[in-house]
């Protein structure tokens, strides 16, 4: 062979505007070809020293990005170092146009076009060691995607890859090259005397003549080394083949049943017969002096309720639901005071559902489907909204001028002083650089959205105005396996700096977004509009939150409204009409609401004074919970009276006061079993269960503090009222029929006693009730082991939000996850060799470093700082040159300064290809790597700037996330993951023993709770139900079959609770846990007030007990607690917030029903069975 060209003869006179100057040979070694050396004397090759410059120069932008992977980059070079300068060049090259060239005065024969002939062998080997090498800048996108025009990196062959460096249209090639890929033994097509090239290949598992090492397993797979398959995922808990928990509560059902049947046989077999003492009530008469006792009752809740004048409400999701010693809030403090906060997102996907597509059959990729909304017209459309809301301005109070985009936007590569093309805005446009021009010159689609030019003549940039790449899941959606043309959506963001809510930036953010939405709200609107779109501002959720509560308000005063009106009529006794108003007792259940509202208004007061915030779950919960205690008790205390006759001799105060002292210790029991149940349960970490349960707890206490005083006194003065005869309201008018001397027993207290209980108790029923509840119980066993735990944000928007619809498009069409870092504190020294090998993932580093690990989990592979940084410092790329020459000789020069002034390289070659910066040379370098902004030119250096000390992160995305409980199996794999990473980071010589990794994501800190809300919940309702126990235990003179009775029922009404939730599709969640909390107090005034009847019944037999208690005590159970929670209930049932709808009318209305069942048909049959022998009495005086 020979050489068919030799020397340069200049610039190609066919290209302008290129990324490397296109220097042509004439027609007629060595760092840059290697393969070429055979030692001194024995070298030969077809290039001038100049050349071989040249070539090197070509090769730079493109081995930048192979340089990862030596063996990648070493074939790379290969072929075109023998196209270019071997001896035997006349056998793989033929020459198929010249041009002259006329360069300082001397006119010849340049070469401007040729043709390479390459073994199919040597073509596909060099192509597979190239093929999977990464940018880490690009978050995982492939160096060949920027090599394969527009193809891009799915569609790339060998063939494609040749093509696209040989076309000098590309800016890198200095002159057109054909190359044709030849099969082994196939010579058609080969001109006569070509041999195609066979040389050998490197595979990219195999080291480099130069002594570079092995790619890593990032770039290669066939470098991964051999894991161990994952052990199998835990199944569904199984026994005997089926559901373990199914066979577990069938086996629970059988033993309970039998051990029923076994009790049942034994009684009958056993007759025992237990002596009954009877038992002395004294009550104290009460003092006349009850305007006293009002007016008193009234300063002391005034008193409390001056403090709120400092009532604060905790509106900020993070703060209600995440403790702030929690591991994710101290995460988010740690990220929050290293970095910038997390970006707002202000977002719009669009749609065109109602536009046809079309298949366009391609010469180059064949059928190409193109979706109806990738149009030029629908293109144009979004720049137009685009520029629109780029362009909004408003008048700033906090910043005293007229404030726009650019003074809150998210500038990544200028983020001191940005302009408004330096905001990160994230759009298809921006493939054109939000150019109308651009987009009117040719609309195309390629397959290679990261490439930093296009290929056709119009030689446009691919990349975002702000200098960044375009991320195509950042700009389309609804496409799968990167069929971006098939693309069903536009996805348009606009990202924001994340301020602290005391910056005045943060205003001025907040009000930014707002005429976002303004905007976005009337281009909706628009009847020319021609998109079907889903929107959010960062500030939407609280905004829907916050509206839909103000909207929910009067569903709340109506239900308030209805229980007020039910209790005002069901306190009457209606013995005539004539009366009708005397007998009524509207003001006594206006009072009883008022010391409702003041109990609650008092316990407000006092925790806002002593600076504890209240929440909106506090006030929607926290009153419905004080009414159905104090309801209760009131409708015991007055039934009781009205059921009552005055004693001859007696006083009315007197007869009052002995009326309250056979009450008053049910009324206590109850009440001092649920505000210690509420004060245990502040123990709870989250500080939204912590502060509900506080305001709770004290407000039922003040509720018995206030009956047993001011209502009282309110009773006393209405019974002096009705005494007289004087009308309610018109107390001045008097009725002449007089009050009937027998006692009011109303209607459900006989028929109770008539009907009801003896049919209840029957021997058959008991038996029936038994069962029923029994296999009800293990039922909602199976069933809550299957209970979901979780919030879906969905459900915290009211029906017909725009947040809905949002959601749905974002799961629709959304690619990735939510971003996530993993991000490392101080301790450990990036700087040493060890350091950066344990984290990097290019050639040289360790097989299991940080990035590595993470590429395994997450859906796109980690931006790593520390990679960006060794190619930039690499110098077989142009990123990190010195000056040569000048006022600033050697010091960095960035670059996109031209190589004459700058022809040094920060370091040098090292022997291996494994480029790793000394210590002195880290930190020396870093600075100019931090703050060096890449261009068109150096693109291939940097995208992303990361500060490094003393913390450092490294970004990845997440998979696709839907719901709840994908979100906390993220949370908990990401944490396995960073724990893992720290384990393998610690054994790096010289790192602290106490450095952590840990993740990081703006959704982790609502999301965290559900890692342990199940054993949280166990917990706080473990600790509600104990004081239950013991008060029912003391306050029964420590009868403990009574207080196991009462607490076997309260927990079979919780349990029981948690299986309906299963049923009725309600998640496990913090509210959740709040109505559970609940529930044990509500469970508690169905259930102990049962429970202290029978065991002070005189009655000889169980049966005969449990019917006195059923009738007398279950009645007023039935009126006070069911019937007012259910009317008020019901109300809630037309609430628009789903949240109302799901956690306070589904669940409170399940709490309720079961309660009454268990209280009142499963708790007086169980009694009849197990209640105790013994009757304890307690001698009380009030």
């Amino acid at each position: 062979g020979y050489c068919v060209f030799y020397d340069e003869c200049g610039r190609n006179p066919l290209l302008n505007n290129t990324l490397v100057d296109p220097i042509v040979p004439c027609l007629n070694y060595t760092r840059v070809c290697p393969m070429f050396d055979q030692g001194e004397n024995s070298t030969y090759a077809c290039c001038t020293i100049k050349q071989l410059a040249s070539l090197e120069k070509s090769l730079t932008l493109s081995k930048a990005v192979l340089v990862r992977c030596p063996s990648c980059a070493y074939n790379f070079a290969h072929l075109h170092c023998i196209n270019t300068c071997s001896p035997n060049q006349s056998q793989t090259v033929k020459v198929t146009k010249v041009l002259n060239v006329t360069e300082l005065n001397r006119t010849r024969e340049a070469v401007v076009g040729y043709q390479a002939f390459i073994g199919k062998t040597f073509a596909d080997t060099s192509f597979q060691s190239c093929k999977n090498v990464r940018i880490p800048a690009t978050i995982g996108g492939y160096a060949i995607a920027t090599m394969c025009g527009r193809y891009g990196a799915k569609l790339c062959t060998p063939q494609r890859w040749y093509d696209f460096q040989g076309d000098s249209s590309n800016g890198l090639a200095p002159l057109d090259i054909d190359f044709k890929i030849i099969q082994e033994g196939d010579t058609t097509g080969v001109p006569e005397g070509v041999v195609p090239y066979d040389g050998v290949a490197l595979m990219c598992n195999e080291t480099t003549p130069t002594g570079g090492d092995v790619c890593s397993c990032q770039d290669c797979q066939e470098s991964c080394p051999s894991v161990l398959p994952p052990p199998p995922v835990a199944g569904h808990f199984t026994l005997l083949g089926t559901d373990g928990y199914l066979v577990i509560s069938i086996i629970l059902l059988i033993l309970l049943i039998l051990s029923f049947v076994l009790y049942l046989s034994v009684s009958c077999l056993v007759a025992s017969h237990k002596n009954k003492k009877k038992g002395i009530h004294r009550g104290k008469g009460k003092d006349k002096d009850s305007d006293k006792v009002l007016l008193l009752s009234l300063i002391v809740v005034a008193v409390f309720s001056v403090g709120l004048k400092d009532i604060k409400l905790t509106t900020d999701p993070v703060e209600l639901w995440s403790a702030p010693n929690s591991r994710a809030r101290q995460e988010k403090e740690f990220h929050d005071t290293y970095f910038d906060p997390f970006y707002r997102t202000n977002q719009v996907i669009l749609t065109a559902p109602g536009r046809k597509g079309h298949i366009y059959d391609s010469l180059l990729f064949g059928p190409q489907n193109f979706s109806g909304i990738m149009s030029k017209e629908l293109i144009i459309e979004l720049l137009e909204l685009q520029t629109r809301i780029q362009n909004i301005e408003f008048w700033s109070d906090d910043l005293n001028r007229t404030a726009s985009l650019k003074d809150v936007c998210f500038a990544p590569l200028n983020p001191n002083n940005p302009s408004q093309t330096d905001c990160a805005v994230n759009s298809l446009p921006q493939y054109f650089q939000n150019s109308l021009d651009n987009i009117n010159a040719k609309v195309y689609m390629t397959h290679s959205p990261l490439s930093f030019k296009d290929i056709t003549d119009l030689g446009m940039s691919c990349m975002a105005d702000y200098g960044a790449p375009v991320f195509p899941f950042l700009a389309v959606g609804g496409y799968e396996n990167d069929a971006f043309s098939s693309a069903e959506a536009f996805i348009l963001t606009f990202s924001l700096n994340n301020y602290a809510r005391s910056d005045p930036k943060f205003k001025v953010a907040m009000q930014w977004e707002k005429e976002f939405l303004k905007i976005v709200q009337e281009y909706q609107k628009d009847p020319k509009n021609s998109f079907t779109f889903a929107y959010m501002a960062e500030r939407s959720l609280e905004d829907e939150i916050n509206r839909t509560t103000a909207e929910d308000i009067p569903i709340f005063m109506i239900s308030y409204a209805v229980i007020f009106v039910y209790i005002a009529v069901a306190l009457g006794e209606y013995s005539s009409w004539k009366r009708l108003l005397v007998d009524s007792k509207f003001l006594v259940g206006l009072g009883g609401i008022l010391v409702v509202a003041c109990s609650v208004l008092a316990s407000m007061g006092f925790y806002s004074w002593i600076g504890i915030p209240s929440s909106l779950v506090i006030l929607q919960v926290v009153p419905f919970l004080v009414l159905a205690v104090g309801a209760d008790n009131i409708f015991i205390f007055v039934l009781e009276y009205q059921r009552d006759v005055r004693r001859p001799h007696e006083t009315r105060e007197e007869q009052i006061g002995r009326v309250l002292g056979n009450v008053a210790p049910s009324m206590l029991l109850c009440s001092l079993s649920e505000s210690v149940c509420f004060f245990l349960g502040a123990l709870s970490t989250m500080p939204a269960v912590k502060s509900f349960a506080l305001y709770a707890a004290l407000a039922v206490l003040m509720d018995f503090v206030l009956q047993m005083t001011a209502f009282v006194a309110l009773l006393s003065l209405d019974a002096r009222r009705q005494d007289n005869n004087r009308c309610e309201l018109l107390c001045c008018i008097k009725v002449s029929k007089q009050r009937p001397k027998k006692p009011n027993k109303g209607f459900l207290m006989p028929f109770m006693k008539k009907y009801y209980a003896p049919v209840l108790l029957h021997r058959y029923t008991r038996i029936i009730v038994i069962v029923v509840f029994i296999f009800m119980f293990c039922g909602a066993l199976f069933l809550m082991m299957n209970v979901k735990v979780g919030l879906d944000q969905e459900l915290a928007m009211p029906q017909g939000s725009y947040m809905l619809t949002y959601f749905q498009y974002l799961n629709k069409y959304f690619e990735v996850g939510v971003p996530v870092y993993f991000v490392t504190k101080k301790g450990f020294n990036f700087t040493s060799v060890d350091g950066m090998n344990a984290v990097c993932s290019s050639v040289g580093c360790d097989q299991f470093s940080l990035t590595q690990k993470i590429q395994s989990y997450v859906a796109i592979p980690a931006n790593s700082w520390v990679d960006d940084f060794i190619d930039w410092l690499n110098p077989q790329s142009k990123c990190c040159r010195l000056y040569t020459s000048g006022p600033n000789a050697g010091h960095f020069c960035p670059a996109n300064e031209s190589g004459l002034i700058c022809t040094k390289r920060c370091l040098g070659r090292p022997e291996n290809d494994t480029v790793r910066p000394t210590v002195e040379e880290f930190n020396l370098y870093l600075p100019d790597f931090l703050t060096n902004r890449p261009d068109l030119q150096s693109i291939s250096c940097k995208i992303f700037f990361t500060p490094v000390s003393p913390a450092s992160r490294f970004m990845a995305y997440h998979t696709p996330l839907t719901n709840s409980q994908e979100f906390t199996a993220a949370l908990k794999m990401a944490r396995e993951l960073a724990d893992e990473i720290t384990v393998g980071m610690r054994s790096v010589p010289g790192t602290s023993p106490d450095f952590e990794v840990f993740p990081y994501t703006i959704t982790y800190v609502f999301y965290e709770q559900y890692l342990t809300i199940v054993n949280e919940g166990l917990f706080n309702i473990s600790l509600c139900l104990l004081p239950t126990f013991v008060v029912c235990c003391l306050l029964l003179g420590l009868d403990l079959r009574s207080g196991l009775l009462n607490l076997l029922t309260i927990v079979m009404i919780v349990v029981d609770t948690v299986g309906v939730m299963t049923l009725w599709s309600i998640d496990f969640n913090a509210v959740a846990l709040i109505n559970l909390v609940t529930a044990v107090g509500i469970s508690v005034e169905f259930v102990s007030h049962m429970t202290r009847s029978f065991a002070l019944s005189i009655k000889p037999t169980r049966v005969e007990r449990a019917i006195e208690a059923t009738a007398k005590m279950g009645s007023a159970v039935f009126a006070g607690v069911a019937m007012t929670n259910l009317p008020g209930i019901i109300v809630l049932a037309f609430a628009k917030a789903q949240l109302i709808q799901i956690f306070f009318f589904r669940l409170n209305l399940v709490i309720t029903l079961l309660g009454m069942a268990h209280g009142l048909i499963f708790l007086p049959v169980v009694l009849s069975y197990f209640g105790t022998y013994i009757i304890f009495l307690w001698v009380l005086y009030v």
